[in-house]
């Protein structure tokens, strides 16, 4: 096993047997991970909300008309990225419970590759898809 203190890549991580699932250097590798993404949006929030307060407002009603339309995109990625923070913070409380990289619902184990992929999965791929099946944005219509 590795030590917790010396980072670890995606390689070396995917080379790992099932019985280290979630031990505490993989656990370690995810928290490193939701760690930097999490320092990541919100830097990216920051120059989003710098955009917005360098915004020229004078010119004539189609450079006006441009403008709000900007702004109104800078607005959905701010609200995007703000809605992405707390499931980061979820997953590192589920690193710090024990429960991260495990399903919400089965309590089975979600995958080493989808957490590489969605590190704030809280569910494994069958589960998700229970789920959006029951959901009535991804039913089909009749």
């Amino acid at each position: 096993m590795n030590d917790s203190t010396q980072p670890i890549d995606e390689q070396t991580l995917l080379g790992m047997s099932e019985a280290d699932y979630m031990n505490s250097t993989q656990r370690d590798f995810f928290r490193r991970r939701l760690e930097t993404e999490r320092q990541t949006i919100l830097a990216h929030i920051g120059e989003l909300k710098g955009e917005i307060y360098r915004y020229d407002t004078s010119g004539d009603d189609v450079d006006k008309a441009a403008h709000e339309e900007e702004l109104r995109m800078l607005f959905r990625q701010i609200d995007r990225e703000s809605r992405l923070l707390p499931k980061v913070d979820d997953a590192l409380r589920r690193i710090e419970m024990g429960d991260y990289g495990y399903c919400i619902e089965t309590g089975e184990p979600i995958g080493l590759r989808r957490l590489l992929l969605r590190p704030t999965a809280e569910r494994s791929i069958d589960a998700k898809q229970t789920q959006e099946q029951r959901e009535p944005q991804y039913r089909k219509v009749k």
